[in-house]
């Protein structure tokens, strides 16, 4: 596996990693395991204090920072800092609460006269992060920095496309004074990955990925007793009733599906809009997407970026030729954009029918699937006829009606007006094809952890 940072605006190859060797990664494995010994040991206080430098120090050089995600992965400037922002956020989510998080629970007994049950949460040791490319610092900060505030350790296989963002954060996590080891970065090869499984040192792995990825993973970690937890692709639908207030629902239709050029686990990729106002909805849609700017992520008129690669562009044309050869309708939209650069023209897709395989495909970039359904209970029926669960959102003016319609969305997360996002003090996860378990708030810091018993009875307590 190459590591090499191209920017995809340019082509240019700004620098290139050698894989890791067989030494580097025991010599990974080891000073995490050894790191751990100390960082467990260090209250949780000692532990909020380095991860609210982290925070500050991502502040204080935000412009650098998101400079080098426009570079590698080619995101526009306003949401690069975005990204900085919110992981520094989460930083301070876990400093905030990780201390009430993790605080001992007492358990209700039949019989409280024989004695006292509490529940501790203890760390486990070294936990392996797959992460992938389209949030280089987020994705890291989203299992790093509850990880570290339950006292395990982290070593990160990224993206082989965003090793200076790789590099960068765990520099930071240096500065901020985290002890040598307790976070690694690794230019890890595949076949070193179940390596570093099998080690008795590792004690799960975190990855967000493709299903592919996923599947190859969970199987490893399975194999080795590790527990696992997985955040794969999406297909959120973006459901729109007939009471939906229109222009504003279709300004955010535009911005959940093109941000981050369309490159979002969480986008809002499919369109179901109820038969009384799919018309009206689809003009305007075209008419907004139509708006959008493709051009030099570092121009702060551009609002639509390049894809991350050449390659992620030309998978993405590939899979619209192939759904037009199976019947549906691709109908460009907006100005020509650049020649230059791993751009996609945004792209919207009609008269998809469930007999077409690309009904059920996840489109990673600016590629939109419009849906016709025929009332809300049919809405609700396509929505749920996807091999993935992660995201979803309803419109409607009657947001307790948008809660009652949200329930029966078989999803991990349903924003109602509004699309789906991450917030620091959010859970993110879903079901079915997109994964298990939850990253983020108290159920992220819990998933690594040893839910101890610990029960004090009563010396003639019966048995």
């Amino acid at each position: 596996m190459a590591y090499a940072s191209v920017n995809p605006y340019t082509g240019e190859v700004l620098k290139s990693f050698p894989d890791a060797t067989d030494i580097q990664i025991e010599q990974a494995l080891e000073a995490s395991h050894n790191a751990f010994l100390v960082w467990k040991n260090c209250s949780i206080a000692e532990r909020g204090a380095v991860l609210q430098r982290a925070a500050d120090l991502l502040r204080a050089r935000a412009n650098d920072y998101a400079r080098l995600l426009t570079l590698e992965m080619g995101k526009i400037t306003a949401e690069a800092l975005g990204e900085v922002e919110i992981s520094a956020s989460i930083f301070e989510y876990y400093v905030k609460h990780a201390e009430a998080l993790l605080t001992p629970q007492k358990l209700p007994v039949a019989d409280p006269a024989e004695g006292e049950a509490i529940l501790v949460h203890e760390p486990l040791g070294t936990i392996l992060a797959i992460e992938p490319w389209n949030f280089p610092y987020y994705q890291i900060a989203r299992i790093l920095a509850p990880q570290l505030a339950a006292g395990n350790t982290v070593l990160l296989k990224h993206a082989s496309n965003v090793p200076q963002c790789a590099e960068a954060f765990e520099q930071l996590l240096l500065d901020a004074g985290l002890p040598v080891g307790a976070f690694s970065n690794m230019y890890a090869t595949r076949q070193q990955i179940e390596t570093i499984l099998n080690d008795s040192r590792v004690h799960g792995v975190a990855l967000t990925g493709s299903e592919g990825a996923g599947a190859i993973i969970a199987s490893q970690a399975g194999k080795a007793l590790k527990k696992s937890t997985l955040e794969l692709g999406g297909a959120d639908a973006f459901i729109v009733l007939r009471d939906a207030e229109l222009k504003k629902t279709v300004k955010w239709a535009v911005v959940g599906r093109h941000w981050n050029a369309g490159q979002v686990c969480i986008s809002s990729k499919r369109m179901i809009v109820v038969e009384e106002v799919y018309d009206e909805f689809l003009r305007l849609y075209a008419e907004g997407v139509a708006q959008l700017k493709a051009g030099d992520p570092f121009d702060p008129e551009t609002n639509l970026a390049p894809l991350s690669s050449q390659t992620a562009a030309d998978e993405i044309r590939a899979k619209i030729r192939e759904a037009v050869n199976y019947g549906a309708t691709a109908t460009e939209v907006g100005p020509k954009v650049p020649s230059k650069g791993a751009f996609v023209q945004p792209t919207i897709l009609t008269n998809l029918t469930p007999d077409n395989p690309a009904y059920y495909w996840e489109f990673f970039g600016p590629v939109s699937m419009i849906l016709r359904a025929k009332n809300e209970e049919d809405a609700i029926v396509i929505a749920n006829d996807s091999p993935f669960g992660l995201g979803g959102s309803v419109f409607t003016a009657d947001g307790q009606h948008g809660v009652e319609v949200a329930k029966r969305i078989e999803t991990g997360m349903v924003f109602v007006n509004h699309p789906t996002s991450s917030k620091a003090d959010l859970p993110f996860g879903g079901i079915k094809r997109s994964g298990y378990g939850r990253e983020l708030i108290g159920l992220g810091i819990k998933e690594f952890v040893n839910h101890k018993l610990i029960n004090v009875m009563d010396i003639d307590a019966p048995f």
